[in-house]
């Protein structure tokens, strides 16, 4: 699996513990409380152990976006392959101040693209709560289509799926 992407706009690379101080301001942001949950995740040292419990994961692979001139972290997209989903899903999330600016859309297609012809994601998955209306926007401009809901620890979680024609997998665009 490839380690870094770049756009006109971004770079992304894969998290590392370099990235604790941004990981503790993000899984701390309202958005992510919001809508992802709380991480327990209330100090720098929590955040290097939640950075090294990821990178340890080999079912979990965070890229860290940062704006090509800014060089500063904005935000994630993650590939994560969950016990309860037959394929792995892929996720965003974005400080509030450089959302709706299209880069979540930019990174996520870099990885999707990226990871087009990879033999470990056939298909990919995606969930979020049905209040997240940013993110199923994303998702649906990304070519995922709602197939159903699961319940995941007592929450309804939209499932979305990416589209297949015959056995062949559309490409993003």
């Amino acid at each position: 699996m490839r380690y870094n992407f770049n756009t006109d706009r971004l770079t992304l690379s894969r998290l590392d513990l370099d990235d604790a101080s941004f990981i503790y301001e993000l899984v701390n942001s309202e958005g992510w409380l919001q809508f992802i949950g709380d991480r327990n995740v209330k100090n720098i040292t929590d955040a290097k152990d939640y950075v090294q419990r990821i990178k340890d994961n080999e079912n979990v692979t965070y890229w860290v976006v940062r704006t090509i001139i800014e060089t500063v972290p904005i935000g994630i997209i993650t590939l994560i392959k969950r016990d309860y989903l037959e394929y792995s899903d892929i996720g965003f999330a974005f400080l509030s101040e450089y959302m709706g600016k299209g880069y979540a859309y930019e990174g996520a297609l870099a990885v999707l693209n990226g990871i087009t012809n990879d033999l470990l994601y056939p298909r990919l998955l995606a969930i979020t709560v049905g209040e997240n209306v940013n993110s199923i926007k994303l998702l649906e401009k990304l070519g995922f289509r709602a197939v159903s809901e699961i319940v995941q620890e007592g929450e309804v979680l939209k499932l979305y799926s990416t589209q297949y024609i015959g056995s062949e997998k559309i490409e993003y665009l």
